[in-house]
């Protein structure tokens, strides 16, 4: 098999269709690992920058755009000259931003006024971010002497799913405001940093703009400090709507509004709410963060086909956990040589826990040496999923081994195939996953690799259009288990140990759906562990063997490293 060539230098590839060439800058500063930070550019305080950027591709001005009204012409930005601040229209001319999307244009040309509240219906990656800062933003500025946003006090808060989100929405706030006479702090608060050192930060500074996670955001919301922060709060965004609430992010959101100014007390904040699709549950957020005749807008075909039902999707069924590892190095052969430009083969492939996440990674990395590798899971650093994150965007070729820290929300472009290995938890996981692949009208495709016992959840979802593997890549498994087998060899105990113990937690769930009693279970961890070469089943401590539900269940390695009980 040709290796694929690694990537060797190239840009950015911001894959927005509304910008025009523009000279290369600087890389501002990397933000410092903690919660809730302003992250510094020369001589102003800014969120998060990271990564060079790119000069993309000049866009056709006669370019149309496929609105839910219909064909409309893509509108410049300088057109809204008596709606939008100069030194805001200066920001987006450096930026490269020359003519507006389709969600931009709906927010910024057919809102009431840019302080109505709204329901926006819109896709990942269509340039949401700047449809809801620019009019936030605005207001700001635009306020009369009586009603500015005094200083310390937080005028804007807009609240996504995740760390990525949060860091992307950060940055391109930062470059938005780049050219306004004053300064506007954007900080962000997310999960996984150090809370005092957050918290000291956030009340020492000025975060006119707050961008936060709801968990992180609920727990600091617990301070009186951080809630008086908030007492002349301007505009509240929801941003993926639907993804918070899949991801069970309800009670959170509820709890954080209810910490909020109250929406009635006169003059009341703006809300906004972006949102892919438009579940029941995301109605019942609506009520409380949008005041009853707010404005709805769409830029989704109600005609168009949805991803699942566009991407082709396959199954491979192999007997048991360990024909897993070879079926996926059959797999990827077998995608790359069928590639129409092998040079461009990008994949991501899911795992269901971050440590079996981090094995495959090393597996992979030891058996296919020719490719580039990426690994992107919950139990990295921040800074280090950054840097994972920004990579793979600008990769030409490569693989990215990923738990569901990017199943929906993040845009990694021209990803051609997506292979989920094991079971998904849901059919809603399952797609959001398949979502990552056949985005801004490029072709994909999706496999998912199970092993005989998980086969249940092919035929319990038969709505989904999955159909068995076209080409017999498990007819050689014996010549592709040799290479995992030697791959083995170069992967570390720990690593092996803490992939077994995730293996066991995960499968532990779903016991009754895989027609596996407890002893069962053990038998199946075990033949994983034999898998990976393991010389022995590894140790698990007896307290994590007792709040996994398995205490007496025989076939366990019951001790603490280097010591059996």
């Amino acid at each position: 098999m040709p290796p694929p060539p690694p990537p060797s230098g190239r840009k950015n590839n911001l894959g927005r269709q509304n910008r025009r060439p523009y000279p290369p800058r600087r890389p501002a500063a990397n933000a410092p690992e903690n919660g809730v930070s302003p992250a510094q550019q020369p001589a102003r305080p800014v969120s998060v920058a990271t990564g060079a950027l790119e000069e993309p591709k000049a866009m056709d001005p006669r370019r149309l755009y496929s609105t839910s009204a219909g064909e409309s012409e893509a509108k410049p930005f300088k057109s809204l000259g008596n709606t939008l601040d100069e030194s805001l229209l200066a920001g987006l001319d450096k930026m490269g931003f020359e003519y507006m999307s389709p969600v931009q244009q709906k927010v910024l040309t057919e809102l009431p006024s840019l302080s109505s509240d709204c329901l926006v219906q819109a896709k990942t990656g269509t340039g949401k971010t700047a449809a809801f800062l620019l009019p936030a933003i605005q207001n700001l500025l635009s306020a009369p002497p009586t009603s500015r946003l005094p200083k310390g006090k937080v005028g804007i808060l807009a609240i996504c799913p995740t760390r990525e989100l949060a860091l992307q929405i950060a940055k391109e706030c930062t470059r938005i405001t780049q050219s306004l006479p004053q300064q506007l702090e954007c900080h962000t608060a997310f999960g996984g940093t150090s809370r005092a050192l957050s918290l000291k930060i956030f009340l020492a500074g000025n975060p006119t703009i707050l961008v936060a996670t709801p968990g992180r955001l609920n727990d600091i919301l617990s301070e009186a400090a951080v809630r008086e922060k908030f007492s002349h709060l301007k505009t509240v965004v929801l941003d993926e709507a639907d993804r918070m609430l899949d991801a069970g992010f309800a009670p959170a959101i509820h709890t954080i509004l209810s910490h909020l100014p109250s929406k009635t007390q006169s003059p009341g904040w703006q809300g906004m709410c972006f949102s892919a699709t438009l579940p029941p549950k995301v109605s019942d957020v609506v009520k409380c963060v949008l005041y009853p005749g707010y404005t709805r807008l769409s830029t989704i075909d109600p005609n168009e086909a949805p991803t699942i039902d566009r991407v082709p999707q396959y199954s491979i069924v192999v007997p048991s956990p360990r024909e897993q590892f070879p079926a996926l190095l059959a797999l990827v052969e077998a995608e790359y040589a069928a590639a129409p430009a092998p040079k461009e083969f990008k994949a991501i492939v899911f795992g269901t826990t971050a440590n079996g996440v981090a094995l495959l990674y090393d597996v992979f990395k030891a058996a296919l040496p020719a490719f580039t590798h990426f690994e992107l899971h919950s139990r990295m650093s921040q800074p280090a999923r950054t840097r994972t994150t920004t990579a793979f965007k600008n990769v030409a070729s490569g693989i990215l081994f990923a738990s569901d820290v990017v199943g929906r929300g993040m845009d990694f472009p021209n990803t051609g195939l997506v292979v989920q290995l094991g079971l998904p938890s849901s059919e809603e996981q399952y797609i959001h996953r398949v979502g990552r692949t056949a985005r801004a009208g490029k072709d994909g495709r999706a496999v998912t690799i199970l092993f005989s016992n998980e086969a249940f959840f092919v035929k319990t979802n038969r709505a989904l259009p999955i159909k068995p593997y076209p080409t017999p890549v498990t007819s050689d498994l014996e010549k592709y288990q040799a290479q995992i087998d030697k791959a083995f060899t170069l992967v570390d105990d720990e690593a092996k140990a803490k992939a077994y113990q995730a293996f066991l937690g995960y499968n532990k769930t779903y016991l009754k759906k895989l027609q596996l009693d407890a002893k069962g279970l053990v038998q199946l961890a075990n033949g994983y562990a034999r898998a990976m070469g393991c010389a022995e089943i590894p140790l698990i401590e007896k307290k994590t063997i007792g709040k996994m539900g398995l205490k007496g269940v025989p076939g366990l390695n019951i001790g603490v490293a280097g010591r059996r009980l």
